[in-house]
């Protein structure tokens, strides 16, 4: 099979990964709403467990930390009032770190992301992660490349779930993880496989 040509290399965009020193890493829905419950996603642990390091590492480069929170609302499971809402503890913020609440899967929509990243100075590479691939860090990816931004996806810290495809086939997460991150990669940015990817 032949493996067609990207967008970005058609039109001459870099695919070089970023430094973690010089990007804002932004850490997407790493709620309980998705390891337990109906949103339960099945590699949510495997996905946690990396960014927990993807933290770390951006930590003790000095990069700015950005955390996002999907607020469904009181009962909900993106209740952010309760403990089915909270981040987990492995990647939870540290004093000083903003915390942006949203309630699109787009993480600049409607949010005040865009004025932390300019309090932040952010410059224009951001380097995602996040719940679940398909969506909000499929979406957020699509917004930062609209608005100038210049996102990285870092792949081993992300994860989704399993779905019923159109014609009711059921489609597995890995495959919808696999399918999400190309479509980042053929356009709105780079994908690292995993965090030890990306230089310090």
């Amino acid at each position: 099979m032949t493996v067609s040509t990207t967008l970005r290399e058609v039109i001459g965009l870099d695919g070089a990964l970023p430094a973690l020193s010089a990007s804002t890493l932004i850490m997407i829905d790493f709620q309980n709403t998705y390891r337990t419950g109906v949103m339960a996603l099945p590699d949510a642990d495997r996905a946690l467990d990396a960014a927990a390091r993807l933290l770390d590492r951006a930590r003790a480069a000095g990069a700015p930390v950005v955390h996002v929170v999907n607020d469904g609302g009181e009962g909900s499971p993106y209740d952010i009032r309760a403990e089915i809402g909270q981040i987990d503890t492995r990647v939870a913020p540290r004093d000083g770190e903003p915390v942006v609440v949203k309630n699109f899967p787009d993480s600049f929509h409607g949010t005040d992301l865009p004025e932390v990243l300019r309090g932040l100075d952010a410059g224009p590479h951001l380097v995602l992660a996040g719940f679940m691939t398909h969506m909000c860090v499929q979406f957020t990816a699509q917004s930062a490349f609209n608005l100038g931004y210049r996102p990285t996806v870092v792949a081993e810290a992300c994860a989704t779930r399993p779905l019923a495809g159109p014609d009711g086939a059921p489609i597995p997460a890995q495959a919808l993880h696999a399918a999400a991150l190309t479509t980042i990669g053929d356009l709105f940015g780079p994908v690292a496989a995993r965090v030890a990817d990306l230089p310090a």
